[in-house]
């Protein structure tokens, strides 16, 4: 299993735009196959700034999704949100 964490800062004033793109993909990024927990956080500081933190089977499952063509509509209409460029990175849990 890896851990997939994106930290994305929007312009502000576009956060609420984002949120719905979230909200309406949600659940679809869930039901993809090899994705085991999606959760979205939000800077308590910088109430711009947004967090995704994935589980997935593996780092061939993540790429699979990456490669879709639903998470390209996703990210395009994200990214043209950013302020920016966002911190994207995958990590290996080594304890509990």
């Amino acid at each position: 299993m890896i851990i997939r964490i994106v930290r994305m800062t929007f312009e502000p004033g576009k956060t609420e735009v984002f949120l719905d793109i979230f909200n309406a993909s949600e659940n679809q990024i869930r039901m993809m196959s090899g994705c085991l927990h999606l959760e979205l956080w939000k800077d308590i500081d910088q109430p711009n700034v947004f967090v995704t933190h994935s589980h997935w089977a593996s780092v061939e499952a993540l790429n699979t999704y990456r490669e879709s063509e639903f998470f390209g509509k996703v990210w395009k209409e994200t990214k043209a949100l950013f302020i920016e460029k966002p911190v994207a990175f995958s990590v290996e849990r080594m304890s509990d």
